[in-house]
């Protein structure tokens, strides 16, 4: 049966043997007929009361000024965030030569006032002048900040973002990209209809693992970052991507947090390529992570190892995956870092579809998108990218 955007003419009456108010009627039930037949034009809600994304690549209407030590600030305008949120990440690309830095910071339009702004980041390509840190202990009434996650006590409806730029012998970064990641995590993420067009799509996608490096401490991040990396590397033909574990761990370190898994820092390393772009997001369903896999874009999970996958020892730490397919009846098909290749492991593994969602929840749904800027990406129908 035809959609509903081109009636089906054989089933119509013929002009003549119909009144305006009878065609009309006609058309009503043909319409509804073929609504309840299961086309569809159109995705049941263009809208998520959960999460909205802002993406900025001009900042010509940001106000430009110098901090008392030369360094260069750019201050947004006010941002609306589509919807009433209490949580805020920030992403940043940036083309940052050796001994510059980024820092970002955030301040939440509420109600009656605006917050003092936060820090999200102190961020350097290197960490040997500037060291890479997130900030600890910048609680108070309107909210905290917990690594790189604004979090407040009640809901906003705008924001503002201040980003320094700054550096050794007068280098400053150069500002590619802002992207700002709004959720409300009292409401639940609205479900989505499957695509089944990622059904039994596969990306080859090159596999490593977290484990047998002498240094080790919870690379679940970097290493899921360096498949990405580096299969963009071999579609690209751009070796430079192609990094060892150990180099993308050090490269995402973040000083205070002591560990790899600040989730803008590693976007900001990988685009940090040229021709790359690279944030963090929220998404409402599975169904907009196989948009993507239809789109031949590997997509970076944050979950709970214990939640993929039944029987296994409870762990609370977050987990990073990469999502690389969907078998033939929609379960995942999963890059996990966490595989011991000494004992013979395989690094993909296949989880069922309702224990990944369910390990999904630990981060409410977020995830890395890591794709080329000239990249054909999926049509962004809930205004999550």
């Amino acid at each position: 049966m035809a959609c509903a955007t081109s009636l089906c003419h054989q089933n119509r009456a013929p002009r003549n043997f119909l009144t305006r108010s009878k065609r009309f009627h006609a058309l009503l039930l043909l319409l509804t007929a073929v609504i309840l037949a299961g086309c569809k034009t159109a995705p049941p809600s263009t809208r998520s009361d959960f999460s909205h994304f802002v993406g900025l690549n001009q900042f010509s209407k940001f106000n430009r000024s110098q901090s008392e030590n030369g360094e260069t600030v750019l201050l947004s305008p006010e941002i609306k965030s589509g919807i009433p949120w209490n949580e805020l990440i920030l992403s940043w690309n940036a083309a940052a030569p050796a001994g510059t830095f980024l820092k970002i910071e955030a301040c939440a339009i509420l109600p009656d006032h605006a917050t003092k702004f936060y820090t999200l980041g102190d961020w350097s390509p290197d960490n040997k002048t500037f060291p890479r840190a997130s900030v600890r202990h910048q609680q108070d009434a309107d909210g905290t900040v917990d690594t790189d996650t604004l979090i407040l006590t009640q809901p906003a409806g705008a924001a503002r973002i201040r980003v320094t730029l700054g550096g050794t012998n007068g280098v400053r970064p150069t500002l590619k990209f802002l992207g700002a990641s709004f959720s409300n995590t009292r409401v639940p993420p609205a479900t989505r209809p499957p695509n089944r067009a990622a059904w039994g799509k596969i990306i080859s996608t090159p596999e490593h693992s977290q484990h047998g490096y002498p240094n080790e401490k919870g690379w679940c991040s970097p290493t899921s970052l360096s498949m990405v990396l580096s299969r963009w590397a071999d579609v690209l033909h751009r070796p430079e991507m192609n990094l060892t574990v150990p180099e993308v761990a050090a490269n995402v370190y973040d000083d205070d947090f002591a560990g790899t898994g600040n989730w803008p820092f590693n976007t900001a390393f990988a685009g940090s390529f040229p021709g790359m772009r690279s944030f963090v997001t929220r998404l409402d369903d599975l169904s907009e992570v196989e948009d993507w896999i239809v789109a031949g874009i590997p997509v970076v999970l944050s979950g709970r190892w214990d939640w993929l996958q039944p029987g296994r020892p409870p762990d609370t730490d977050g987990h990073l995956i990469v999502c690389i397919g969907f078998t033939p009846a929609g379960d995942v098909v999963i890059n996990d870092p966490a595989t011991n290749l000494a004992l013979g492991q395989s690094v993909r593994h296949i989880y069922q579809r309702a224990n990944v969602i369910h390990s999904w929840t630990k981060s409410h749904n977020a995830i890395y998108l890591v794709f080329p800027d000239n990249a054909k990406i999926p049509k962004n129908l809930y205004g999550h990218w």
